[in-house]
């Protein structure tokens, strides 16, 4: 959906900024006012064609805003030399372009300039183009969903007591309980078994009662 997206956009845009151009082209460059009407509307294709990305979600949407190092880092510099040439190729002798052409022949440019003034209508275009790349979005607001679910199972989650027989507390109680209050022999503390061979406890071994009782004795009479 993003690629077909900003491909329909590009497709709208290179369409307007065609239609600039073939305007363009119905002007009479050689008066002033037909002049600049050319550097506009190249300007202005250019200026769609960058706004047609912007549009498209190259940036992923959002309101658009003015990138201010990219305006003055690029396009001022790019504004500035741009302008230098269209000014020194207006057809009819101004104040503007008397002056810029003196300050060319100061530095010393004019040969480069001059070879430049045959592609003034792409200059044009460029300045707008790069006007429009000074555009960008911030991206639209993403709502975070909290899972209540999850929430919910954190809340009933109980830190675990680090005492360990406070916690094993209500199962030993439940344990006498069920004992009648009896409570379980530990480690060899075991009840002695009747068995054929005497007193023994549960594992075989001779009960403790077995080995105390006393020696018989005879009658000597």
């Amino acid at each position: 959906m993003y690629g077909l997206t900003r491909a329909t956009t590009t497709l709208i845009g290179a369409a307007a900024a065609g239609l600039l151009i073939w305007i363009a082209t119905q002007l009479n460059h050689r008066h002033e006012g037909g002049y600049w009407g050319i550097v506009g509307l190249m300007a202005g294709a250019g200026l769609i064609m960058a706004l047609s990305q912007l549009l498209g979600g190259w940036t992923k949407w959002g309101w658009p805003r003015l990138s201010a190092s990219v305006f003055l880092i690029a396009f001022v510099p790019v504004a500035v030399v741009s302008l230098w040439i269209i000014l020194v190729g207006e057809p009819h002798a101004g104040w503007f372009h008397n002056h810029v052409m003196a300050w060319t022949r100061d530095i010393h440019v004019s040969g480069l300039v001059t070879d430049m003034l045959t592609y003034i209508p792409v200059l044009a275009f460029g300045t707008g183009l790069v006007f429009g790349f000074s555009f960008d979005t911030t991206g639209p607001r993403r709502d975070v969903a909290v899972d209540d679910r999850r929430a919910g199972a954190t809340r009933r989650r109980r830190p675990v007591p680090a005492n360990r027989d406070a916690a094993d507390e209500p199962v030993t109680a439940e344990r006498r309980a069920a004992t009648g209050g009896v409570r379980e022999p530990y480690g060899d503390q075991r009840e002695p078994v009747a068995t054929g061979t005497g007193n023994r406890t549960a594992d075989g071994r001779p009960s403790r009662a077995a080995d105390e009782r006393p020696p018989r004795t005879t009658d000597e009479s």
